[in-house]
């Protein structure tokens, strides 16, 4: 029988983390972060990490692994989630990779795209001309080489939106052709399962309580101790997710606490609605509730 890792999928806020917890309660599981914040050290409060107590009941794997500082691609995840789950297969337990960060789940399960190397240069250069006209000004610009790539992403994701239009300047090519390409077969059966909250209120409701959670515990003043610690800058990878974004713009004075909440509350809405935009084009996934841990 080929082994198998089980990959607990879902927009955020719709309980992953729970179940997962649950799932490990009652099987022999370890589980695999597929978080792109929850590689930081640092970040605990922003990213949801799970806790001292969570992480000494149930093994977690790929859970502070950089400074903010640093960058982590998505082939660098392919390549320590295989790793981390051929380690749990060989201990005789089962893997259980969770989380939301879809660009991951693709590298994981269709392979690293062949793609030119970062060029810090052209990107300095695209980030002037967002500077000058604005991101959507940008998303546009991408719509007319490569529409495919941009009506999946929001006018607002500078990261990916500077990615691809480095990628086309670079290659000639839509990064949405070169992501076409067949990456290398896993070691073992990966079955991919996703929470689908129905009501989206009802999630609307769960991620309001969740940044306002957040901030209760502590956002502003977890971002105030890492830019102490850490010589940080608005363009990291680190500071663009969700939440540290807006907690840095509400740090520089650009914005009060009651706009700081409001804007974190509808990043968190539009993330949620990426992730299930890429969760509806994924047709090997299955709904949680037939996930059988074998």
């Amino acid at each position: 029988m080929a082994a198998k890792a089980y990959a607990l999928l879902g927009p955020t806020a719709s309980g992953k983390s729970r179940l997962a917890l649950d799932l490990a309660a009652r099987h022999a599981v370890e589980i695999v972060s597929m978080d792109s914040g929850q590689v930081y050290r640092g970040m605990d409060v922003g990213t949801a990490k799970p806790s001292r107590e969570e992480r000494a009941r149930v093994r977690h794997h790929l859970v502070d692994l950089i400074d903010p500082t640093e960058r982590y691609s998505a082939g660098r995840f392919r390549a320590d989630c295989v790793g981390a789950i051929m380690e749990i297969l060989e201990r005789g337990k089962i893997p259980l990779i969770v989380g939301g960060t879809m660009l991951y789940y693709r590298a994981l399960a269709q392979g690293i795209d062949v793609l030119p190397e970062a060029d810090l240069g052209l990107r300095a250069s695209i980030d002037a001309r967002a500077a000058r006209h604005g991101w959507p000004a940008l998303h546009a610009e991408l719509a007319r080489v490569d529409p495919a790539t941009a009506a999946r992403l929001s006018p607002n994701d500078a990261q990916r939106i500077q990615r691809a239009l480095e990628v086309w300047e670079l290659s000639g090519k839509p990064i949405s052709e070169l992501q076409k390409s067949a990456g290398p077969a896993l070691p073992f059966e990966l079955k991919a399962y996703a929470l689908m909250p129905a009501d989206r209120a009802e999630l609307h409701r769960r991620i309001a309580e969740r940044f306002e959670r957040m901030l209760a515990d502590g956002l502003v003043d977890e971002l105030r101790g890492l830019k102490r610690r850490y010589a940080l800058h608005a363009a990291l990878p680190s500071m663009r997710c969700v939440g540290y974004r807006q907690a840095w713009a509400f740090l520089e004075g650009e914005y009060g606490e009651a706009e700081l909440r409001e804007r974190g509350i509808a990043a968190t809405r539009q993330l949620a609605k990426r992730q299930l935009t890429w969760l509806r084009s994924l047709p090997e996934i299955e709904p949680a509730t037939s996930l059988a841990l074998e």
